[in-house]
């Protein structure tokens, strides 16, 4: 992971769920089960110029990282969906998401075992 980047912003998520570190908890797990392949589905709907699909999965991806606070995924899917709304999106942007996202379940498992 890089350094000086937030990949999940605990206080951020907390705020957004009222300061229940259960609620949280939960919705983090949730997170890794339910979107383990969005990156995937977004480079192969990228590859395939299937933009509306791209967008809606950069769509959907960024606002959950927006309410759980994981900053750096909120923006980098963010810079995605932009990119395919100019029609500038690349292979290579959304590998770049995919790192993110990789960097980004690691800090919630280093999140989660706060709560063990």
């Amino acid at each position: 992971m890089q350094e000086n980047v937030v990949y999940v912003d605990q206080a951020e998520g907390l705020k957004r769920v009222m300061q229940n570190a259960k609620l949280y908890v939960k919705l983090l797990n949730k997170f890794k089960v339910d979107f383990k392949t969005k990156p995937a589905e977004l480079l192969t709907a990228v590859k395939a110029e299937q933009y509306e699909s791209a967008q809606g999965v950069a769509h959907t991806i960024k606002g959950t990282a927006a309410n759980l606070g994981m900053a750096e995924l909120y923006k980098q899917s963010l810079a995605v969906e932009g990119q395919i709304k100019d029609g500038t999106v690349s292979p290579e942007s959304a590998q770049v998401l995919q790192t993110c996202f990789d960097h980004t379940v690691s800090a919630i498992d280093a999140v989660l075992k706060q709560y063990e």
